[in-house]
């Protein structure tokens, strides 16, 4: 009997050489456009009637399907990219950053070991090493890039437990009932999710009033519970409601000392540390056992990359390698498998972006857009303060600005915000601190300018 024919999904012909330019087509539309469109939101029910149903027995075809996506989808969604995209952390990616994640979906690499993707492993850990030079780890750390935060924030924490866990095994001590892990009062919504999902206890220390975990807070807030307990205490390298770096020395200190594990989530404010004028504020992340920082948030990549670093990566290496006899000729050998070292094993080399737009840009030129960010929010800081209807709630550190107009509540900010989407201005949604709302300016975008911040707040003061 004849095999039957290979599907034309996994063949070329006409239609498909004609689909692959007109992709080409428009990626470099999309690419070409300064500034990129900011676009709407659709409901549900405008998007059912707009679109309709897609996935079909028999299909739309390429060419449809990409019209439906250019025409009505891509439309619906928010560019983060767009210089007025001031929300939660943006994304505003080098063009060569963008340009290289089509190569490395178009490669087929599999990043999960140095067996299947050596070359790809190799690079990413070119860009691992140098932010942990950069951070002041010894050259034998090493990590692994993970999808974001969230999923980097909960591998660590992992690796951190299963040293506690070890120490408990060698010293014959019985292990808590429920380890307990120790943060900022302040800090990110990911360290409750890691908690809920590793069954641990969280410990929140009080910040000071500048919104700082500090050494003597956090040593205050041990005194109540059994140190042993605590198997890791996290700080934070900018926080995202306010971009405050807490004080990493101090607290970094009071782990040594403890002999806990010392973990520093950086996602979004770490990549400071590149820029001169807010350098000293990381003194004492040296100390880190681990840190992450996300390339897709102040370090100009494209979604999703968390660089998660390790000072000991054969820790992180014992808690995370998955066996199987599958998996044996990957983990029976001593080549480095990202793979072995988070939550995770099927990966795709998501550092390359970022490595291939350091490798063309060179370091410099990071400090360079990240100071001129510095810039802007300080700029944007100061014509707050001379507007008498206008308060900064902090002063910023990094490059998040909060601040409230005199006599507004959460609907008032609700309501310019939806105008200024509405109309195609800026994505700028309410915050809240204590219980009030407030405006927040998230500024990491290299295109977003003081002149249009400006504009904003003219808007405000008008309603």
């Amino acid at each position: 009997m004849e095999p039957s024919a290979p599907s034309p999904m996994h063949t070329g012909n006409l239609e498909t050489v004609e689909l692959r330019e007109r992709i080409f087509d428009y990626a470099r539309y999309r690419m070409d456009l300064n500034p990129a469109p900011l676009d709407l939101p659709m409901s549900l029910d405008d998007l059912n009637a707009a679109v309709g149903q897609t996935i079909t027995e028999t299909g739309l075809g390429g060419l449809a399907a990409l019209s439906t996506f250019t025409e009505i989808l891509a439309p619906a969604c928010l560019s983060v990219d767009h210089p007025n995209y001031l929300s939660f952390i943006p994304c505003a990616p080098t063009e060569a950053a963008s340009l290289f994640d089509l190569v490395v979906s178009a490669s087929s690499i599999y990043g999960g070991s140095w067996m299947e993707g050596s070359g790809a492993v190799f690079a990413e850990n070119q860009v691992l090493s140098w932010l942990a030079a950069e951070v002041g780890l010894p050259e034998t750390a090493g990590g692994v890039f993970v999808q974001g935060g969230t999923l980097g924030n909960l591998s660590a924490l992992v690796a951190a437990r299963f040293r506690a866990q070890q120490r408990c095994a060698e010293t014959g001590t019985v292990e808590p009932r429920r380890w307990k892990l120790v943060c900022s009062a302040e800090a990110h919504s990911s360290l409750k999710t890691a908690a809920h999902v590793m069954g641990i206890d969280l410990v929140t220390v009080p910040v000071d009033p500048d919104g700082r975990m500090r050494g003597q807070q956090t040593e205050a807030a041990l005194a109540g519970i059994d140190v042993s307990d605590v198997f890791a205490i996290v700080a934070t390298a900018g926080t995202t409601n306010f971009g405050i770096v807490d004080r990493l020395d101090e607290v970094g200190a009071l782990a040594a000392r403890l002999g806990i594990w010392f973990h520093v989530d950086g996602a979004y404010g770490l990549a400071g540390i590149l820029a001169p004028s807010t350098r000293a504020l990381y003194r004492g992340v040296e100390l880190a056992d681990s840190f992450i920082v996300d390339p897709h948030k102040w370090l100009y990549a494209p979604f999703d990359a968390c660089a998660l670093v390790y000072r000991d990566p054969s820790i992180a290496r014992a808690a995370h390698t998955q066996h199987g006899e599958y998996l044996d000729p990957l983990t029976d050998t001593a080549q480095w498998n990202p793979s072995d070292y988070a939550v995770n094993l099927t990966r795709r080399p998501r550092g390359l972006p970022l490595w291939f737009s350091l490798a063309s840009h060179g370091v410099a030129a990071y400090r360079k857009s990240i100071e001129q960010n510095l810039s802007v929010t300080r700029q944007i800081a100061t014509e707050i303060r001379n507007r008498p209807n206008f308060e900064l709630v902090r002063e910023p550190e990094l490059s998040v600005v909060a601040f409230r107009k005199a006599g507004w509540t959460a609907e008032n900010y609700e309501r310019w915000s939806n105008r200024m989407l509405v109309i195609g201005k800026a994505f700028a949604v309410p915050s809240s601190h204590a219980g009030e709302a407030m405006m927040r300016f998230a500024i990491i975008n290299p295109l977003t300018s003081v002149a249009e911040l400006v504009d904003l707040l003219d808007e405000m003061d008008q309603e």
